[in-house]
């Protein structure tokens, strides 16, 4: 997230070639390979039913504190409004999305079983702050009860120009900001070709990991229609900045061809003098050549790109390590699961091979279709196109879980109870089981013992 300082000391863009190093800078050896895990959750008031609103004594600022107090991290401000934090001992901090969404970017972690303390030591720092407030945090996709127009809004900037934006480009962009949370895993790449297969693969495989972990199958007070409602939302959000990258798997893709990618985004800000600068629709390769209307002359520094790219939002994001960005919030325990399925997908080389084998042949229609129905049926999608690779998407889940089973038992990273990182792909593995994802699960018992009395399902999904 970028500080108001963020134009402060970064040097100025002098050739293509700091475009490409903005990424290709991230390339490093297996050993200091780590895994980032970043995750969302909702707030909200239980007396009575309401978000949480920003301000007040018992608001998110109120939350901020009292976890700057208990952890020591130390605030980044936007104007007067503390809007996050970060831990300078480790590389992470909190932030806050647009509608208060709570979230944790996880320091790096050598192995999942790092990644699963973290996540338990944040939760009970937030929620022993957040009882005191009468806080509490909801583990799903997308809120199931409140309207955009009932959501806070955090005084952070940056959503204040990208609101008016989205809403001239999709048709759910403001739900996507107010109303969705997420939980990502971010990972290495040693070069140019790994990052290639492991964007490659990563991207098809996407969709399945969305049906996977779909976890919002309600909206406004009622049922979407859908089982992964956020990642519908992602389909009707700004197509310019979004989507499966088909040309990801173009012979000659690399770091270049994505930059050139990310220069045909139109941008949303930049950060001048501790300010946001609304240039929302404006073209980066204008402001290349100092020919911005708002900034006649500015040209652009490396910060100012990076900023950029972080305002990309497709599938699975390439910055200096790549973002996994497919997947509903859930529980802790699926926050633990997702960064152990693409760890064992991903950092073992027979893993990769066999997952890469196993999308190689997928059509970009293929991968497209998938995209599209899978947010509706989830693991029930049926497999498109004419060669039936799998009866249903759930098929295919079966076989990439295994794959990453295989990956983190060959890992061998055990903990004190000489248990390896496969342990925490058990919620999978059970889905894939019961042949019951999470959304279906909650409309099992909407339908049922709830009595259509949705406001329960904040006693059930909370955190």
């Amino acid at each position: 997230m970028a500080g108001a300082d963020a134009d402060i000391n970064s040097p100025p863009i002098e050739s293509r070639a700091d475009l490409i190093e903005a990424m290709s800078s991230g390339c490093k050896p297996r050993e200091e390979w780590r895994i980032g895990t970043e995750h969302e959750k909702h707030l909200f008031h239980t007396n009575p039913l309401r978000p949480v609103a920003y301000g007040g004594p018992d608001g998110v600022a109120s939350l901020l504190e009292g976890v700057r107090q208990e952890t020591g991290w130390h605030y980044f401000y936007d104007r007067e409004h503390p809007i996050g934090m970060r831990n300078d001992e480790i590389a992470g901090g909190i932030s806050l999305e647009p509608g208060g969404q709570f979230e944790l970017s996880g320091s790096p972690q050598r192995d999942i079983h790092g990644t699963a303390a973290e996540m338990a030591e944040h939760m009970r720092v937030s929620k022993k702050v957040g009882s005191a407030l009468d806080i509490h945090f909801l583990g799903l996709g997308v809120t199931p009860l409140w309207q955009v127009a009932e959501m806070p809004a955090m005084p952070k900037s940056r959503y204040a120009i990208m609101a008016p934006y989205m809403g001239k480009t999709g048709t759910l962009g403001t739900s996507m900001m107010f109303r969705s949370a997420t939980v990502q895993t971010n990972v290495d790449f040693s070069s140019e070709a790994d990052m290639v297969r492991k964007l490659r693969v990563s991207l098809a495989l996407q969709p399945v990991v969305t049906a996977l972990f779909a976890n919002s199958p309600f909206i406004d007070g009622g049922e979407s229609g859908y089982l992964s409602y956020r990642s519908h939302i992602w389909l009707n959000t700004d197509p310019d900045r979004t989507g499966m990258l088909p040309f990801v798997f173009e012979e000659g893709f690399g770091f270049e061809r994505y930059a050139d990618y990310a220069l045909d985004v139109p941008m949303y800000f930049i950060i001048r003098d501790g300010q946001y600068v609304n240039v929302a629709g404006e073209d980066f390769r204008r402001f290349l050549d100092g020919k911005l209307p708002q900034l006649p002359g500015a040209k652009p520094t490396i910060k100012d790109w990076e900023n950029h790219l972080s305002t990309l939002f497709p599938e699975v994001r390439l910055k200096q390590f790549l973002e996994m960005r497919g997947a509903d919030m859930g529980d802790a325990a699926s926050v633990a699961a997702l960064s152990a399925l693409w760890t064992g997908l991903l950092y073992d080389d027979v893993a990769l091979e066999a997952a890469w084998e196993l999308v190689s042949e997928w059509t970009a229609e293929e991968r497209q279709t998938l995209r599209e129905q899978v947010p509706v049926t989830a693991l029930r999608t049926p497999w498109p196109g004419d060669i039936l690779r799998f009866g249903d998407v759930k098929d295919a889940a079966r076989e990439i879980v295994g794959i990453a089973s295989a990956g983190l038992i060959r890992r061998n990273v055990l903990n004190d109870k000489g248990e390896d990182e496969s342990i925490y792909l058990a919620p999978l593995e059970e889905i894939i089981q019961r042949d019951e994802t999470r959304a279906e699960y909650w409309l099992k018992k909407y339908r049922g013992e709830w009595g259509g009395d949705l406001s329960r399902i904040f006693t059930e999904a909370e955190m």
